[in-house]
């Protein structure tokens, strides 16, 4: 039996890198599928795996894969699944943002931080192309991350075009696994490029027309860097759809909304229509912003708000 891990998904292949850093291409053993699995591959980018490998076909069969010490998830747009893992066993996230060309907004943001939280994964926000960025977004970038910042997230602004802050984002990934993740169009892929350019992964340009961006990742792939880490590349998605996370745990993700759970009136608050809440308190008094109380609220009242949900380009 061989040991893995899987670095790409295809469909119905994986393709699995062993220790001696060959790589295989291997399906899954039939009964691996009738397990259960409600999302819409039982294997993620990341999962440890052992296959058997036929050494005429240099092809192998995966038979088990080992327990995963954590995954980020997003709503699948698959109806007859519940959820798709974008990466397993990370040692942290980064979220690729531009605030043009195209545009993030906060509640796309605050999504993917909630579902960070819930699975104990470490988020930093990256701000790409400052360069482009005129005196007013430039205005509202430093409101971002001053919000952001105070929560207790760190936040890089970079150009990876221009090579702006790409040193912050080397030292950051070294000797880590990072899942990246964010619209397309955004940059994920150039930047991949900058920090490894022997992979020269294809990037596209954003349309002018609708300033979104063209899906150049098909599929989720794990590169090796040669500062010892290793980044997953995404596809790039519109939304980031919750799932899994009951409404009264939901606040418990906002670290400044969970530091003032005990000073609600009920334990239990859902911080929406119950009197007495400190969180509502502490937006009418400017000390959570109106912003991420707003992206509470998208989430706890409707988990599938069409503007939100996870849609791929």
């Amino acid at each position: 039996m061989e040991k893995g891990i899987v670095i790409k998904t295809t469909g119905s292949w994986y393709h699995v890198r062993t220790a001696n850093n060959e790589i295989i291409d291997c399906k899954i053993r039939g009964k691996f599928r009738t397990k259960g699995i409600k999302t819409t591959s039982p294997l993620a980018v990341g999962d440890n795996v052992e296959f058997t490998l036929d050494k005429q076909t240099n092809q192998g069969v995966i038979s088990k894969r080992h327990n995963r010490k954590n995954y980020i998830i997003r709503k699948s747009i698959n109806l007859s699944k519940q959820a798709h893992v974008l990466a397993a066993n990370v040692d942290q996230a980064l979220l690729m943002v531009t605030l043009a060309y195209p545009k993030t907004y906060p509640e796309f943001i605050d999504r993917f931080l909630v579902s960070a939280e819930a699975y104990r994964i470490p988020a930093i926000i990256v701000f790409n192309k400052i360069d482009l960025y005129t005196p007013k977004v430039l205005n509202e970038l430093a409101e971002l991350k001053l919000m952001y910042e105070q929560i207790g997230y760190k936040c890089i602004e970079i150009s990876a075009t221009k090579n702006i802050g790409i040193s912050t984002v080397n030292e950051i990934l070294s000797n880590k696994i990072t899942v990246m993740a964010g619209h397309s169009g955004i940059g994920k892929s150039t930047l991949v490029n900058v920090i490894q350019p022997g992979l020269n992964l294809k990037t596209t340009e954003i349309s002018e027309h609708h300033e979104s961006g063209k899906h150049t990742t098909t599929f989720p792939e794990m590169h090796c860097l040669d500062n010892g880490g290793y980044i997953i590349d995404t596809p790039g998605v519109k939304g980031f759809g919750i799932i899994d996370i009951k409404d009264e745990e939901i606040g418990h993700y906002f670290p400044e909304m969970f530091a003032l759970l005990p000073e609600c009136q009920y334990n239990n608050c859902i911080h929406n229509h119950e009197p007495k809440c400190a969180v509502k308190t502490a937006v009418e008094q400017g000390q959570v912003s109106k912003s991420r109380y707003k992206s509470y609220l998208s989430i706890i009242n409707n988990k599938e708000d069409e503007k939100f949900r996870t849609v791929d380009y």
